[in-house]
């Protein structure tokens, strides 16, 4: 899949895959909103906005109100990609996300998954 065809997917789309993957590990979609808000700067309210305007991924985090400085500190693998070492500022953002999504399904801590 091209980086352009990941760019226009509706993030509406892969939120409730998100969602899906947390709770089948015993997590809940507040935790799920909790870390795409910690990366996004979006507060629920917005988040929700988002979600029913059917944005695609490349507008949602370009119009993200802050992405969070501790962002950098995410390491590891996701989709066979060093997420520290994606050089696309865009697709690292949205692999930033698939990996905090990942390591809360994987039963790590909320206050780890958001480097806190």
């Amino acid at each position: 899949m091209t980086n352009e065809r990941v760019y226009k997917m509706a993030f509406a789309t892969v939120y409730p895959l998100f969602i899906q993957k947390a709770e089948r590990k015993g997590r809940t979609k507040s935790e799920v909103d909790a870390v795409i808000c910690w990366l996004t700067g979006y507060d629920d309210s917005a988040l929700q906005a988002q979600i029913e305007k059917k944005t695609n991924y490349e507008t949602f985090f370009n119009e993200a109100p802050q992405i969070n400085p501790n962002a950098t500190k995410i390491s590891g693998v996701i989709c066979g990609h060093r997420v520290e070492e994606i050089k696309d500022p865009l697709m690292q953002k949205i692999r930033w996300l698939d990996k905090l999504v990942d390591e809360l399904a994987k039963g790590k801590a909320l206050e780890k998954v958001l480097r806190s």
